[in-house]
């Protein structure tokens, strides 16, 4: 496994080879035993670790006996604390930044520490681990390979309908995180704005001795959990399917244009497109203007 080096080599221009290392380390959603052999070494070996909430972290830094000083850093003091770890990292420190759960940054802290990281020519190491939103993708049966994260819904009804709105259309798989306080009301309002049978997974308390995933609809999404106390508490991704390819009525399947094509070597546009459409459904007015330009020629 990788050792910390008391100091870093470096061939870039852009960074400074006397400066400490800055990693992210992801840490486990709920289940301890997900932190990774590498995440552990490192944090045993840094001089110090990040966290949103000191109280939070140590039971699971004291589960793997590990003792080193923790930095509070959360969205209230990051841009303040973010400028006196650099000079840290600066002075030849490596430091580690956590979150509360998961990867750190994504939803969470750190992005004000990092940036200026960067901008000062500081190395930044991932150190990847668990991910609530990209466990909850993976296990979900929805597309995966374009996907949008939103964070968390905005708070009042309006706001979140005015988002959901914004995304109706988008093709993209949408992932929202919501907490247990507002899960019911934000449904109420997915099933307001997205067609109701538009696909919904609601996995809730991930790598947990509770974790739950259930495919639903938009219609059906509120009475899904309104049916199980159970599934009103807890942790939530809430995954919305996108929104299905919008074709236009004047656009023709590559079938339709291959029998048109083979129709027009033969007989007239007219005949052509009429017999197009009684083969294929396809409206004719369509066949007939797309066998114009096939021809060359222009509809009065």
């Amino acid at each position: 496994m990788e050792k910390i080096p008391s100091r870093r080599l470096s061939t870039s221009q852009n960074t400074r080879p006397e400066a400490g290392l800055l990693y992210l380390v992801a840490t486990p959603i709920g289940n301890l035993e997900d932190l990774s052999f590498h995440a552990l070494e490192v944090l045993k070996g840094v001089d110090g670790i990040a966290c949103e909430d000191t109280r939070h972290s140590r039971p699971l830094l004291d589960h793997y006996g590990i003792d080193r000083p923790l930095i509070a850093l959360h969205e209230h003091n990051e841009d303040r604390i973010s400028n006196g770890l650099v000079e840290r990292l600066l002075a030849g420190e490596n430091l580690a930044l956590i979150s509360d759960a998961g990867t750190p940054l994504i939803n969470d802290p750190g992005f004000p520490l990092v940036r200026a990281a960067r901008a000062m020519g500081i190395v930044i190491r991932p150190i990847p681990g668990p991910c609530a939103l990209i466990a909850a993708l993976s296990a979900s049966g929805l597309p995966s390979h374009r996907f949008t994260f939103e964070g968390f819904p905005p708070r009042k009804s309006a706001a979140r309908q005015t988002l959901f709105e914004s995304l109706k259309e988008d093709p993209r798989t949408l992932l929202f995180y919501e907490s247990s306080h507002r899960i019911l009301e934000t449904l109420v309002d997915v099933g307001k704005v997205f067609e109701s049978d538009r696909r919904v997974v609601i996995a809730r308390e991930l790598t947990k001795r509770f974790e739950t995933i259930v495919e639903t609809t938009a219609g059906g999404a509120e009475a899904c959990v309104l049916e199980s106390q159970a599934m009103q508490r807890g942790e939530f991704v809430l995954l919305i399917e996108g929104s299905p390819p919008r074709r236009h009525d004047d656009a023709l399947t590559a079938e339709q244009e291959r029998i048109l094509t083979i129709l027009l070597k033969h007989q007239s546009v007219k005949s052509a497109s009429a017999m197009t459409a009684e083969i294929t459904g396809a409206r004719r007015e369509t066949l007939y203007r797309e066998a114009l330009k096939m021809r060359g020629e222009t509809s009065d």
